[in-house]
């Protein structure tokens, strides 16, 4: 069966359909100029440009000795003298941190170790590939590689962690290969998610921000040590790094216009006097109208790239308030129209579009398929004094994500209580044309937990949204570091075979708790599962540890710092420890959430009260991976599950979170963070779920686990909105060392046809508010299109389906992903 012949298709699907068609796209007259940029790159696999990594290596070796900060500025500048600098055609803003086209960039300091080894199987890894060019190779291989060998994080990380901590962490000695049970992930990416303060640019510029610097370093004591060895060195790396971004800029701008002065065609001409007018004069100075102030917030966000490799990549903040004041302007003025700004903002996806966060190391790859990103740009909300924050922009967002042919950016909806009718049916419509668009985060779960963690009102209701779901205070957050991912289904397994787990044979990796054969009674199974989840936890909180004080060494970040209110009062880079008056957010993974409390759910029923099952006969079809107990797995598959509002199930999957949250909460304050239990996995549930064997929900040997705090794979039977309250039900409201949820639901499109079906979605969606659950995300497609695309992926390039927090093509996940997609349940009831 084709998807074609279902009853009712999403705009998506039709839109696919009508390309094999052979038919014009709707959208095509009126977006030409984006169309053209899309199709000069969408099917390219990305190539990495090694420029960056060499000027940063080049200047790196110049410097050694001198404060970290003042080095990274000094790379900062090098890296802006000399990386090649392209203007495209057709495209309305400058600045790239690469090569025409898709690229990628290296950053040596975070994995250089390794990166001879990377150039090699990049081009031939399954997940995310990109090639590189011989020569780059060898410059690699022979330049940058050699210089980071013995300096980078990762092997100060790899080295510092106890042995204990380490054969948890990793399957080898030089920590390259994942055991994927308690696994840190500090080491592919410089800094977790994080939002500039894009407005004060847009207010300031960067010789606002340089004049502060100079300011503050002439009042400097001469007498104090302090000032002198900690706050000059800082400041003076402000004061670099702003010129380096303006110089950059300037490069630009003077390309720009010898390119005008030579052009032929008097439209193009024009444009690229006015492009190189704007990059002369931003960001150094303020930005007077919407086309210099989209430009100049381009210019932080790509020179932000190049400084570091933040994981997500740098989020674009609340652009629907800090760009409305000059889009309000400007309609008045006449200076833009509502069709020229949407125009210059698809410029920007663009871009967005091109540029590609790789992930050198095969674990940081196994993460973040389909080449992850999270650029996510906030909508909706609140403002600061408590209003609904909705304006045409909001709603300008939402119609370029129905119309772009893209997945970027990662667009994200403030939902609240208050929110206007006709911002959710706005959102609602985006949501059902089916490519994922946007995800929501709530402010009636986010804004009372941030202030009970010690932020104002007035910060809290101007979060952004960060990353896969996570929210951000720009000048108030503080923390950098990236947190494990645990592996919950590792301590089930371990709790059923004594400590060990059928991946890595008799390697004792956990506690000796018995065999599980022998176990009597529920208090036997769910204290030997204990065991193993505290054991996992402890592990977790000490690499943490040990994580935080490595990378304050090894990471700085002059000009995220010189954008942040606190980093410039105190003179001190974000990635230090501590910030004062900071609030730093960390976080740890609760990965399979669903597959234990199910699996747990099966034992306490079927074996420990109702008997239809022993312990024997669970253990030995859990170790024949269920081949000839198939009745067996029928029965565990039978019992309460998860996302049913099933008192039973949830009962356990609260006892899970409220452990989880206890122990954070005891063992955070001494580290001076709030590292808060989260379920969030990006597509990590699928590497994590090939070292976990057959588990007592009936699931088979190395599949997938859970996904985040949705349900196992077909277990929800009960429909939607008795997931959200199973979501709900099983949170701990009154402990606050929690952080976001990662909620996907999948419907079909037959279940939201028409405006009725918009209307029952925006229903849904105010259930989701008035549950106070942190993020739902959705995919509106038929199973058909999915099993349809696997075998054709050359006719169905671009399908665009919801993963993790981030949208992307279908046919760039690999087959265990797409199989985990097309596993869950589309509902077409609501």
């Amino acid at each position: 069966m084709s998807y074609l012949d279902c009853e009712c298709i999403s705009p998506q699907e039709k839109r696919l359909a009508d390309q094999m068609a052979g038919k014009e796209d709707v959208f095509r007259k009126s977006h030409k100029r984006v169309f053209r940029l899309v199709e000069r790159f969408e099917k390219q696999k990305p190539r990495i440009d090694i420029e960056r990594a060499l000027y940063f290596t080049q200047s790196m070796q110049q410097t050694v000795g001198q404060p970290l900060v003042l080095r990274w500025a000094k790379a900062m500048l090098h890296i802006a003298q000399n990386i090649t600098i392209h203007v495209q055609d057709d495209q309305l803003l400058l600045g790239r941190a690469g090569g025409i086209g898709r690229y990628g960039i290296l950053y040596p300091e975070l994995d250089g170790d390794f990166l001879d080894i990377a150039v090699r199987d990049l081009p031939n890894r399954e997940t995310s590939p990109a090639t590189i060019t011989p020569a780059d190779a060898r410059r690699v291989i022979k330049e940058i590689a050699p210089f980071w060998k013995g300096k980078t994080y990762h092997e100060a990380l790899n080295t510092a962690l106890p042995q204990e901590v380490h054969k948890l962490t990793y399957d080898d000695a030089e920590g390259l290969v994942s055991r994927f049970i308690v696994n840190e992930t500090s080491s592919f990416r410089s800094s977790i998610q994080w939002v500039h303060d894009y407005e004060k640019i847009l207010k300031r510029g960067f010789n606002g921000i340089k004049r502060d610097a100079e300011e503050k370093l002439a009042a400097l004591d001469p007498s104090s040590p302090v000032d002198q060895v900690d706050k000059r060195p800082f400041l003076e790396a402000v004061v670099i790094v702003s010129n380096a971004i303006v110089l950059w800029a300037r490069r630009y701008a003077a390309l720009a216009k010898s390119m005008a002065e030579k052009e032929k065609d008097p439209t193009r001409k024009h444009e690229l006097q006015l492009m190189a007018a704007n990059a002369e004069h931003v960001p150094a100075n303020p930005a007077r109208d919407f086309y210099e102030a989209v430009q100049s917030q381009w210019f932080v966000q790509m020179f932000s790239r190049m400084e570091q490799k933040t994981g997500t990549t740098i989020s674009n903040g609340r652009m629907d308030q800090y760009l409305y004041p000059y889009y309000e302007k400007g309609l008045e003025d006449g200076s833009i129209t509502r069709e020229k700004a949407l125009e210059l903002l698809e410029c920007m996806w663009v871009g967005m579009a091109e540029f590609i966060d790789m992930y050198i190391s095969p674990t940081g790859g196994a993460f973040n398929e389909g080449y992850a990103h999270w650029e996510a740009v906030t909508i909706g909300g609140q403002t600061p004094d408590g209003c609904d924050a909705t304006n045409e922009l909001s709603h300008l967002f939402l119609q370029s994500k129905r119309e772009f042919p893209l997945h970027y950016p990662d667009l994200a909806a403030r939902i609240h209580s208050r929110a206007p009718e006709s911002f959710l049916w706005d959102v609602a419509e985006t949501i059902k044309y089916g490519s994922g668009f946007p995800k929501l985060i709530n402010d009636e779960e986010v804004v009372p937990l941030y202030v009970s963690k010690g932020a104002t009102f007035e910060e809290a209701l101007d979060y952004a949204v960060s990353g896969c779901t996570e929210a951000r205070m720009p000048n108030r957050d503080t923390y950098t570091s990236g947190g494990a991912y645990v592996n919950f289904a590792a301590a089930l397994e371990m709790a059923l075979y004594n400590g060990k787990m059928k991946k890595y044979g008799d390697a004792q990796l956990g506690i000796p708790t018995g065999n599980a054969r022998e176990f009597k009674s529920w208090s036997d199974m769910w204290n030997a599962y204990l065991a193993q989840h505290m054991l996992f936890l402890r592990t977790a909180f000490t690499q943490q540890y040990i994580v935080n004080k490595t990378r304050a060494v090894c990471f700085a970040q002059p000009m995220g710092s010189a954008l942040h209110d606190l980093c410039m009062k105190h003179c001190i880079d974000l990635h230090q420890e501590h910030v004062p008056e900071g609030i730093n957010f960390g976080y740890l993974e609760f990965m399979g959430y669903g597959t234990v409390t199910d699996s747990l759910a099966a034992l306490k029923k079927l074996v420990f009260e109702d008997k239809k099952l022993t312990m024997d006969q669970v253990m030995d079809a859990l170790e024949h991976n269920f081949e000839g107990h198939e009745d067996v797995q029928q029965l565990l598959r039978s019992a309460p599950c998860y996302c049913n509002n099933d008192p039973y199930a949830d009962a356990i999957a609260r006892d899970l979170d409220r452990v989880s949250v206890a122990f954070s909460d005891k063992y955070s304050k001494e580290m001076g963070i709030y590292n808060d239990i989260r379920y969030v996995p990006f597509t990590s549930h699928v590497p994590f779920g090939k070292v976990v064997s057959a588990t007592p929900n009936g699931r088979t040997a190395w599949f997938p686990l859970s996904d985040g705090s949705s349900a196992s794979h077909g277990a929800d039977v009960n429909g939607p909105t008795a997931i959200l309250l199973s979501n709900s039900g099983t949170k701990n409201m009154g402990m606050r060392a929690r952080a976001s949820r990662m909620l996907n639901i999948k419907f079909t499109p037959k279940c939201l046809e028409g405006d009725d079906g918009t209307e029952k979605l925006v229903s849904f969606i105010r259930a989701f508010c008035d549950l106070k659950l942190w993020h739902v995300q959705f995919n509106v497609i038929n199973k058909e299109t999915l099993l349809a695309a696997q075998k054709n992926p050359e006719k169905y390039r671009n399908l665009i389906v919801r993963i993790a927090g981030y949208s992307a093509y279908f046919v760039d996940l690999s087959p265990d992903l797409q199989n985990d997609l097309i596993a869950r349940t589309g509902h077409d009831m609501l």
